[in-house]
């Protein structure tokens, strides 16, 4: 099984079709190879902490330009844990640094902008596409003897006890594990398998996505632009690129994806505006329904959820993975913390103190998101007067401002080593 790296070289990825024997055994089987669950597989495999990643695609099918056409904001601390997973380096010369973010309410002359030197420690965050961090992660895999990634993978049982849990595949082979991690997703059957709800609701608003090439340079400029219908961002990538994430009505995304592609590169220039010069979108577009999604817990016995198998957002603020990673450098940590004291990975302990760690941080990014997609996806006279007062205030106080710059780059609170930039 082959697969293009970084450097468009060819070279192995360590991902098992089939294997030799019908049981397995290790202490944590991840089910879900996307971008959350197999850094964490890279993350604890570096640690020296015997991981399986179960995932129902392949590395190729995940490659095809047409699996996942998205680019993702990584904030200052999901680079630093893609750093300590050995991840970073296979991806780096191509991601984009976000030196400056801008947020503009309409057409209001009023605005605040983030300046990432204000801070210091480097830039807020980078953009990349989905495929550039798959293809690294893809790369980190094969450098891990320690890491087992099977696919094609369909999990169709899990059974878990005081003892340890059993997870059985559609081709009956099983895998014996101390802890399961759930990183499938919002419909994660890891988490309806164990009986946790969710809090759950929809916003009548669609996301549309695509990138876009331009004439002027974009400099690492971040644009989010407040729309009545729902937030506009314009988001740097490499190469004279943008990726723009478009909210709208829901009931006018299907008119607006009907356009012929001339037809809608205007109506995309009519809200990028000028700055950029003449643009041209250059990838498929695509449209995805937006809601909040929580799970009443991130634990029960022998199992553990991260990323969207807990929890799902608005775009509003790009905090989506963000927020999946803190749960990655988290639970990573509490797990190798375990492993080398010689305790029991899969524990009441190890997993009640990731959920007393990421809970709380992750129900208040909800609810903040929440609040500012209702305060500003509308067109009320006094109220977009009160915003725009609001984000020219705070343009003026340097203290707040650095205080939510440090928050939007996820180095605000208890931070765990990886993210501190300390080895797990």
């Amino acid at each position: 099984m082959l697969i293009m790296t970084t450097s468009d070289t060819v070279r192995p990825v360590v991902a098992e079709a089939t294997t030799d024997s019908l049981e397995m055994t290790t202490d944590v089987v991840i089910v879900g190879g996307g971008l959350a669950g197999l850094t964490l597989a890279a993350a604890l495999a570096s640690a020296g902490v015997p991981v399986i990643c179960l995932d129902r695609d392949t590395p190729p099918t995940q490659m095809e330009q047409d699996f996942d056409g998205r680019t993702t904001a990584l904030a200052f601390c999901s680079k630093r844990v893609l750093e300590g997973a050995g991840v970073w380096p296979h991806m780096a010369e191509d991601a984009e640094p976000i030196l400056d973010i801008r947020v503009v309410d309409q057409e209001s002359p009023l605005f605040l902008h983030y300046d990432h030197q204000d801070v210091g420690i480097g830039p807020f965050g980078w953009i990349a596409d989905n495929i550039v961090i798959r293809r690294a992660l893809f790369a980190r895999v094969a450098e891990l003897p320690g890491l087992r990634h099977i696919v094609p993978a369909q999990v169709t049982r899990i059974d878990r006890d005081a003892k340890g849990a059993r997870v059985t595949l559609s081709d009956g082979r099983v895998v014996r594990a101390r802890l399961v991690i759930g990183a499938d997703g919002k419909n994660s059957f890891c988490r309806k398998q164990a009986g946790i709800g969710v809090v759950t609701w929809k916003y009548d608003q669609s996301a549309m996505i695509c990138n876009i090439a331009h004439d002027q340079p974009h400099g690492g400029v971040a644009v989010e632009k407040f729309l009545p219908g729902g937030p506009f961002a314009i988001l740097p990538l490499t190469d004279n690129r943008s990726s723009i994430v478009w909210s709208e009505n829901k009931s006018r995304v299907p008119m607006y994806m009907g356009l012929s592609d001339a037809a809608f590169t205007v109506e995309l220039q009519k809200r990028v505006g000028s700055w950029l010069g003449p643009i041209r979108v250059v990838t498929k577009r695509s449209a995805w329904p937006l809601s909040v999604l929580h799970a009443e817990r991130y634990v029960a016995q022998r199992l553990a959820l991260v990323g969207e198998s807990a929890h799902a957002m608005h775009p509003i603020a790009g905090q989506g993975l963000n927020m999946g990673l803190r749960d990655v450098a988290a639970l990573a940590e509490v797990i190798v913390d375990a492993h080398r004291l010689g305790l029991d990975v899969g524990g009441p302990e190890p997993l009640a103190r990731y959920e007393r760690w990421r809970r709380f941080d992750n129900l208040t990014l909800i609810t903040v998101t929440d609040l500012l997609t209702r305060l500003f996806s509308n067109d009320f006279g006094p109220l977009k007067l009160a915003r725009d007062l609001g984000m020219a205030a705070v343009n003026r106080m340097p203290p707040l401002k650095k205080f939510f710059m440090r928050h939007a780059m996820g180095m605000v609170g208890d931070l765990p080593r990886m993210i501190r930039g300390e080895p797990l």
